[in-house]
């Protein structure tokens, strides 16, 4: 499990890395548009939440891989 410091700042890296707000966050996961401003107060996110921001970061990157996959890709079959 994370420390703290790491839950405590997932919110704030998740609203960054995907460049929304907590208000749009709070909207795609289906909670109150207050609830991931109190998770950054409190410095606690529960597991199943915590686990899907990581998700939510991993899925950014791993959009990103492909869509440089798909670049490379196409670099290749204009050779």
């Amino acid at each position: 499990m994370a420390d703290e410091k790491d839950t405590e700042n997932i919110v704030k890296k998740v609203c960054r890395e995907l460049n929304i707000t907590q208000r749009e966050l709070a909207e795609i996961i289906k909670v109150n548009s207050g609830t991931p401003a109190q998770w950054i107060t409190k410095g606690e996110v529960p597991p199943t939440y915590q686990y899907l921001l990581e998700l939510m970061l991993e899925n950014k990157e791993l959009k990103a891989k492909i869509s440089k996959l798909a670049a490379f890709k196409e670099l290749l079959n204009e050779i």
